[in-house]
């Protein structure tokens, strides 16, 4: 039985989907599994992924869907849901089975180096771990028992990740991490700086305040 199993969600991601998962042969090595759930990617991306996991899923697109599809084909102890574009290091492998009995998320940082984005890494970091509300960018990691007490992510099309830690954080405190992990500044890039992180900021508040995640999917698409 693995220790830990990795969940990578993708929908055309044939430009990220090698380099991610090559850098996790390293874990599949130490005797990790890695399962990759698809939403229907129309491009070369479940080709590149086949050979480069243990298990494929395929349903319909969806972030929360595709996780729960991956997690329900999980055998590890410990449940690691990782974005495509998001590279986590081995050396967060300690990181990840010390929280063997709960669970716990990573500091993030970004690709591009420049200052903007680094403050941005530092309140995403900082409002994470006073909140204790992660996001799927953070690497949420959770053992099995525990996401499955907590019914596994909502289906609602977006913040799922904020709505599985608000379940998570009633019935256990999340592990602090040393560890970081490094995500790309793609979206932010592609919608714009200030544009991404007002947009992010008002999801959020509108999400907490009881706006329904299907108002919230329309206004940010």
């Amino acid at each position: 039985m693995p220790e830990i199993s990795f969940v990578v969600p993708m929908l055309n991601e044939a430009d990220q989907i090698r380099g991610c998962l090559g850098r996790l042969q390293a874990w599949r090595a130490l005797g990790d599994e890695v399962i990759v759930a698809d939403g229907g990617s129309d491009d070369a991306s479940v080709a590149i992924a086949t050979p480069l996991c243990d298990a494929l899923t395929v349903s319909a697109p969806g972030r929360a869907l595709q996780m729960n599809q991956g997690a329900a084909r999980a055998s590890g102890n410990m449940i690691a849901f990782l974005h495509a574009d998001t590279h986590i290091g081995a050396g967060a492998r300690e990181e990840i089975l010390a929280a063997r009995d709960t669970w716990t998320f990573f500091d993030v940082r970004f690709d591009d180096e420049r200052w903007p984005f680094q403050v941005i890494a530092w309140f995403m970091n900082t409002r994470s771990r006073i909140s204790k509300v992660a996001t799927g960018d953070q690497v949420i990691c959770v053992s099995r028992a525990l996401f499955l007490a907590a019914g596994g992510y909502p289906d609602i099309p977006i913040m799922e990740d904020v709505a599985l830690s608000k379940k998570l954080r009633r019935d256990s405190q999340p592990r602090w991490s040393a560890a970081q992990v490094r995500t790309s500044a793609r979206r932010w890039r592609c919608k714009g700086l200030v544009r991404t992180i007002v947009l992010m900021w008002v999801l959020r508040f509108a999400f907490f305040a009881g706006v329904s995640p299907e108002r919230l999917v329309r206004f940010y698409r």
